[in-house]
């Protein structure tokens, strides 16, 4: 299995452009002929296009420079030169493009099929044929090609999913993305199982909703503690967030700040998103005690759930109803 990879830096060089021809026509009633020196073709440009066939970045190489085709040379016979093919690189929908050198933002492919035109292809010399005139009959030049833009950019994915799947390590995301879709992230029971995004789809009456396992978070995870950079880009984009939180733990309430208070180090816009909150494992304790857990979190949305024994997974599925209609709404 390909390595996840979520940030890649390349270079992406354009075609230069083909050069002009000196030539001169040399036919047998016309041995004296002018000049007949085509111009040089166009080189290629390169894009970035997003492609939902592509899920991250671990095919690119940091090492390698992307180049399109320079363009053909032109020729005599007023010949034009070919123009060169333009290379378009697939990215996942959700990549980020950004100037590796200064930082600025120079596209964000959030949509299928979106392109951008990271690199322009270099213009074609003139022939000399170009530069004929009244007073210069015979001119013996041709230009150059004009170079292709060249530049080193990095590309930021960010996922794009309907609900992300917030929580402390081991705090049962996985085990609810499996239960909820065909995806199937790898379960343990110890911290940091899941190292990489994971995407599941799960259908609802009338739409599909995607859902993101994404890597656990820990306290001070917006300073790049533990995976919590690699989980907060990719918490960004989601429109609904279900924070999930062991119920066998000590301090529910804590953890629940905790988890809202790095979102929003992160990004102040995070917590603002819709959300509910998922009490996991209520079937590792007693009904007494699942209701004095959820009392500690009075007047927040909250609910217990079981994602081994499906307990609550009906009325989960109502939630993300809400949740989404709450997102459309807004």
């Amino acid at each position: 299995m390909a390595k996840f990879t979520d940030t890649v830096t390349i270079r992406v060089k354009a075609g230069d452009g083909g050069p002009g021809a000196l030539s001169f026509r040399r036919e047998k009633y016309a041995p004296k002929g002018g000049p007949d020196g085509g111009d040089g073709g166009r080189g290629g440009s390169v894009y970035f296009e997003a492609d939902r066939r592509y899920y991250n970045l671990s095919h690119y190489l940091p090492d390698k420079i992307y180049g399109a085709q320079r363009g053909g040379h032109g020729m005599g016979r007023n010949m034009h030169g070919a123009d060169g093919e333009d290379l378009i690189i697939p990215l996942p929908v959700g990549t980020q493009i950004l100037d590796s050198d200064t930082g600025e933002l120079l596209a964000d492919l959030v949509e299928e099929g979106g392109r951008f035109c990271a690199a322009k292809g270099g213009i074609g010399g003139k022939g000399n044929a170009f530069f004929k005139s009244s007073t210069h009959q015979t001119p013996r030049m041709a230009q150059p090609g004009m170079p292709g833009e060249e530049l080193s950019v990095r590309l930021d994915l960010k996922l794009i999913a309907d609900i992300g799947l917030v929580g402390l390590p081991n705090a049962g995301k996985s085990t609810l993305l499996s239960a909820l879709t065909a995806a199937r992230p790898k379960i343990a029971d110890y911290p940091f199982t899941t190292l990489t995004p994971n995407l599941g789809m799960l259908a609802l009456k009338d739409r599909n909703v995607s859902v993101a396992d994404i890597p656990g978070i820990i306290e001070g995870a917006h300073r790049g503690l533990g995976l919590g950079l690699s989980f907060l880009q990719h918490i960004e984009r989601v429109r609904a967030v279900l924070y999930l939180i062991d119920v066998t733990g000590s301090d529910i309430a804590y953890t629940f700040e905790l988890l809202r208070g790095e979102l929003r180090s992160y990004n102040e816009n995070l917590p603002l998103k819709p959300y509910y909150i998922l009490l996991t494992k209520s079937d590792l304790i007693q009904a007494d005690d699942s209701f004095a857990k959820e009392e500690e979190l009075k007047g927040e949305p909250v609910m217990l759930i079981s994602s081994a024994e499906g307990y609550n997974m009906d009325k989960l599925l109502k939630i993300i109803e809400s949740l989404m209609g709450k997102h459309d709404a807004a």
